[in-house]
């Protein structure tokens, strides 16, 4: 192996710079804002190497570009802004709030979730150009200046910006659909503060929020996110939120099929009885094995453990019964799964309004793909941080949920309606992400013009031409 010089310089661009000259043993101070750096043995190569942190104009956030003109097209994030009430003295006002609601969502979808990476990405000319300035205009809002936004914004503002994704999922289609299926779920959002309104949640075994979600299972839009404590009964007000949602699309979907898909938590027999006075509106919930429910399958169930006993092959079957509890005031329809496997015989239950189809269709095809959403959640979660709730108080961190919900909407946008047909419209958000958005670009501001220079064998070029051509 070849020893070589390795010289890494960092360039202090101003006093108020965050970037720091390097202090070790052996560092070299040759000005007052360039620091050297010699390593031995890290390439194998016999030249110099020389590294710098001075290249003009460098952004790693290239593929932003797809994501403001996607964002424009729908004026989604511009309308967001325009529900908050500026609070602030005009006569001291740098920053609008457009400006730094766009600057935040569009660095949570670059995968900077935190406010505090408004410090880091403030000078990035690719973001400023996203916001809507040029790389020569001031910079972009600081980490104080974002939180100070997250606390002011008011329980109207917050009931204004949930209409608003309702909104949106209704204008994402050009003509009233045939069907819709409206997939409600909950997942935790852990807390390691003193938060507003965390509370300790026995199953996750963490105090955390719950927040809740409702997506649309076949274009994987989302339709409304909604902020809840870490212990609550899952059926409280989720029956109101539920009816004034449908009545809403109502408004704008007369002969719409809708069908309400859920947990065993959502099964709660005020909305089923209402939902059975609407017409063409259907649910299909999970329901729990209560011990009357049991009794009424136990010769069912009896009959598939003789038959595994004589022969121990998996068995799985499914019947369907009447059934009311002792609080319902009319029967449902319900399904059982009866199956038997090494690990023995279990039942799991699923009451709906849709008699017409048979009991194996119910569970197999219309229920259990129910799990879709959770794959949902699990982008929302895993591709965005949605569960980073750090502010204090909780209408801030419901502010927070619907800022990382706006990037959820406007990624999906982008890949669904820019790489439509392609294998890109259906990756994760991360695999997006990483492929497309986080892209080097050399940018340079000219009189007349600024130019965006990408890497000439970007393995992702030809995909990205192609979604630039059909913006």
């Amino acid at each position: 192996m070849h020893t070589c010089k390795i010289f890494i310089t960092f360039e202090v661009v101003d006093n108020q710079s965050n970037i720091y000259v390097p202090m070790c043993k052996g560092n070299t101070i040759f000005s007052n804002t360039q620091a050297q750096i010699d390593f031995l043995d890290l390439f194998e190569v016999e030249k110099k190497v020389e590294v710098s942190f001075s290249a003009p104009e460098l952004s790693s956030l290239g593929g932003l570009s797809l994501l403001t003109k996607s964002a424009r097209n729908s004026n989604f994030l511009t309308r967001l802004s325009g529900l908050i009430n500026d609070w602030r003295n005009p006569s001291f006002t740098v920053h609008t709030m457009a400006d730094l609601v766009k600057q935040r969502i569009l660095q949570i979808a670059a995968g900077y979730e935190d406010a505090d990476d408004c410090d880091l990405l403030r000078h990035d000319a690719m973001l400023k150009l996203a916001v809507g300035h040029t790389p020569e205009d001031r910079d972009l809002c600081s980490q104080p200046t974002m939180t100070r936004l997250e606390n002011h914004v008011s329980h109207k503002e917050l009931w204004d910006i949930g209409n608003l994704f309702v909104n949106h999922f209704i204008s994402s289609y050009k003509e009233e659909p045939t069907r819709i299926i409206l997939d409600i779920d909950d997942s935790n959002s852990n807390a390691y503060g003193a938060q507003q309104l965390t509370l300790f949640n026995n199953y996750y075994g963490e105090y955390c929020y719950m927040p809740l979600f409702i997506f649309e299972a076949q274009s994987q839009r989302l339709v409304l996110p909604l902020l809840r404590p870490g212990r609550v009964s899952k059926q409280a007000n989720v029956c109101g939120l539920l009816k004034r949602l449908i009545e809403k699309l109502r408004k704008q979907w007369k002969h719409t099929e809708i069908i309400i898909r859920g947990d065993a938590m959502f099964s709660g027999h005020e909305f089923m009885e209402w939902a059975m006075t609407q017409p063409r509106l259907h649910y299909i919930f999970g329901y729990k094995a209560y011990k009357p429910l049991q009794r009424l399958v136990e010769d069912w169930k009896q009959d598939v453990m003789q038959r595994y006993k004589e022969n121990p092959e998996d068995i799985k079957e499914y019947h369907a019964l009447e059934y009311a509890a002792s609080n319902w005031k009319c029967k449902q329809w319900t399904v059982v799964k009866i199956e038997h496997t090494e690990q023995g015989c279990q039942t799991r239950f699923i009451v709906t309004d849709m008699k017409e189809k048979t009991a194996k269709r119910l569970y197999e095809k219309d229920y259990c793909k129910r799990a879709d959403c959770e794959l949902c959640i699990k982008e929302m979660k895993d591709g965005l941080r949605a569960d980073r709730m750090s502010c204090n108080r909780f209408s801030a961190n419901q502010f927070r949920l619907f800022l990382h919900a706006a990037a959820y909407v406007i990624l999906l946008d982008a890949k669904q309606k820019l790489f439509r047909k392609t294998e890109m419209a259906n990756v994760t958000i991360q695999t997006f992400r990483e492929k497309l958005i986080l892209m080097p670009v050399k940018i340079t501001e000219l009189k007349t013009k600024i130019k965006l220079e990408y890497q000439r064998d970007n393995p992702m070029r030809y995909k990205f031409r192609r979604a630039l051509v059909f913006m």
